[in-house]
């Protein structure tokens, strides 16, 4: 049994490249058609402190994937997942 995949991600980013990253992985996800849910932490200071709970660091920032309340990880590894076909891996599915 495995939670929900929640994508972290935060509209008030002045870089454009968090912007895609952010983009990115919700294109990979849908695409995949593996079911999450996107939680803007720009909106809310509560999600914001649940995100960086389950990351384990107080200085997070999105985009982060967690899979229900089992951290799985950043953009990078995210991306590492993808390039070497282990995304279900990776999201822990």
């Amino acid at each position: 049994m495995t939670g929900k995949i929640t994508v972290y991600i935060s509209n008030v980013v002045s870089s454009m490249e968090t912007r895609k990253n952010q983009t990115r992985i919700q294109d990979v996800l849908a695409g995949k058609k593996i079911e999450f849910e996107v939680v803007d932490v720009s909106a809310s200071k509560d999600e914001l402190a649940k995100m960086r709970e389950i990351v384990g660091n107080e200085h997070a920032c999105p985009p982060q994937i967690v899979n229900g309340t089992v951290y799985c990880g950043d953009y990078e590894q995210f991306d590492d997942a993808v390039e070497c076909g282990t995304l279900k891996e990776f999201l822990k599915l």
